[in-house]
């Protein structure tokens, strides 16, 4: 049975599923129009050090960046309209292959072109993330988007943090403006 994470409860991906190498974290929301342009979400993750800053700018993944230095973290491909059932963007998370420097995966959502075409996560719907067992699809956890933000652009959506040799996830939720440069410019 999956968890449904909520903020501030971290949750032990051993304890949940023991010897737990891949997952994959799905992001998925309702097809919207607004302005003429489709809501485009995208899902991305930040792999950073203790410091909370990424050792190297290509630990950032996402889609002009689909693959960590480490080979650990890849991302497929772009979802442009949240059209069709299940997770529209992915990263596949090979836990065991992650580079010693890092200690946080912050997986962030954001809105492309939000600042011209005018949109906002007040305007998605449905909006989720799933962490699923890469070995057999089962899923693991979800953490689902409730709140209306009607001014923000970029979500933290959770966190994987190392904790003595396992990861914990923890839900975030936490809405920024700005865009993806915002979060850029935070973790750079």
């Amino acid at each position: 049975m999956a968890i449904h994470l909520e903020k501030k409860k971290p949750v032990s991906l051993e304890k949940t599923t023991p010897g737990l190498r891949k997952i994959i974290a799905g992001l998925g929301w309702d097809a919207a129009n607004v302005n003429g342009h489709n809501v485009d979400l995208d899902l991305s993750v930040f792999m950073m050090g203790a410091d909370g800053k990424l050792p190297q700018d290509e630990f950032f993944v996402f889609y002009n960046n689909n693959t960590s230095p480490d080979g650990a973290a890849y991302y497929p491909g772009d979802s442009r309209d949240g059209s069709g059932d299940g997770d529209d963007e992915i990263i596949s998370i090979d836990l065991g292959k992650i580079d010693q420097r890092i200690e946080y995966l912050y997986f962030a959502v954001t809105i492309d072109q939000a600042e011209v075409r005018g949109h906002h996560f007040g305007y998605v719907q449905n909006a989720y993330i799933n962490i699923r067992n890469g070995a057999d699809n089962s899923l693991l956890c979800q953490y689902r988007l409730n709140e209306a933000f009607k001014n923000e652009d970029s979500l933290i959506i959770a966190t994987i943090s190392r904790n003595n040799g396992q990861w914990d996830l923890e839900a975030v939720g936490q809405a920024f403006s700005g865009g993806l440069n915002t979060l850029v410019e935070m973790y750079q």
